[in-house]
């Protein structure tokens, strides 16, 4: 099953599919254990404690963004 990576609505990224396909790392190039997992959530707010992935204070501190794909033109 191919990844594939949703934008929720004032929230996370929603991240699943085949996870053993993806290499999340740290800054230091560490990888998270993804194994087991079918889906993480990241966060995008910046205001989670267990980043990069969410604990949901995006909905305790307001976080508003878009969620429409932009067209590029070129």
């Amino acid at each position: 099953m191919a990844l594939e990576i949703v934008t929720r609505k004032d929230g996370p990224y929603l991240v699943t599919g085949d996870l053993s396909q993806l290499e999340l790392r740290d800054g230091d190039g560490n990888l998270y254990d993804l194994s087991g997992k079918s889906r993480v959530f990241l966060c995008r707010c910046g205001g989670s404690t267990t980043k990069p992935f969410c604990d949901g204070q995006h909905s305790k501190i307001g976080f508003q963004a878009a969620e429409a794909a932009v067209s590029v033109e070129g």
